[in-house]
């Protein structure tokens, strides 16, 4: 599942890089949203892999707090490149004179580093969170990575207002970028409404399709995950949860997205054409 992912990615990526026809800005927030599931998956699966090779679930409290730090960086950046791309989406329907204009090469490149400034300072503010406390020396994570709340867990001291805490930072960056998404999308449902065709109606419905799978999946689990991650809940669940969110829905992605979209497919057949 990690090959797959990070082959399906690169493709995109290649695609995207390679392809003139795909030089518009949702394909270059869609490249950018293949680096992040890159950079996602590659925090967490390696280890495990490591883990399950040499019978070792060991980390260190530095490796431990390097992984949530990058594990929330990318987490961040793509529920917020996934809000990006529902603006795009937006501007395209509700305003498709002003979409070069508004849209322009600068503006895109703002919005890709405004998500990695927004990811950074997450899993920055977790990390500061994380040092301030006195851990066991040697204790047990039930999930497969280091989660922010089960490396709370390991505290000595009481921890109670610190957890509220940080489920409030993280409530707060998670329904940020889906206020976004839901803002963008009932303006776009609205505007595509109003077109009297019905074929028209469905084809632009169909266009986003794509869109709503990854993002309907990435809060969905990334929902079970923040839902399961404290001790009470059952590990069970808590893995299960962890596991779709952080390898099912990054190998998804690349399938939603070139499957069902025939401008990515056509450049990895130009792709498949020049490389033969």
């Amino acid at each position: 599942m990690y090959l797959v992912t990070v082959l399906g990615n690169l493709l995109i990526i290649l695609a995207v890089s390679s392809d003139s026809h795909l030089h518009t800005p949702m394909y270059f927030f869609l490249f950018n949203l293949s680096l992040a599931d890159i950079g996602f998956i590659s925090t967490t699966v390696p280890k495990m892999l490591v883990n399950i090779q040499t019978h070792s679930g060991v980390i260190s409290f530095v490796g431990c707090l390097t992984q949530m730090s990058v594990f929330i960086l990318f987490g961040c950046m793509d529920g917020t490149i996934l809000t990006v791309m529902a603006y795009d989406r937006f501007v395209a329907i509700c305003h498709p004179l002003h979409y070069p204009v508004i849209m322009n090469p600068h503006l895109c490149v703002r919005l890709v580093l405004v998500s990695f400034l927004f990811g950074l300072l997450d899993s920055q503010m977790h990390n500061l969170i994380a040092t301030h406390f006195s851990y066991f020396e040697n204790v047990n994570i039930t999930t497969f990575f280091c989660d922010p709340s089960q490396v709370l867990s390991l505290s000595c001291s009481d921890t109670l207002t610190i957890n509220i805490l940080m489920y409030f930072i993280g409530t707060i960056y998670g329904c940020l970028p889906l206020l976004g998404i839901i803002f963008s999308y009932y303006k776009i449902i609205s505007s595509i409404l109003r077109i009297p065709s019905s074929g028209g109606k469905y084809k632009s419905f169909s266009t986003y399709g794509s869109h709503l799978s990854v993002v309907c999946l990435f809060y969905g689990t990334g929902t079970g995950v923040y839902l399961f991650s404290n001790k009470s809940s059952s590990t069970k669940k808590g893995i299960v949860a962890s596991v779709m969110f952080t390898v099912v829905t990054p190998m998804l992605n690349p399938f939603i997205y070139s499957l069902n979209n025939r401008d990515v497919k056509g450049a990895l057949r130009r792709l498949h054409r020049r490389t033969v």
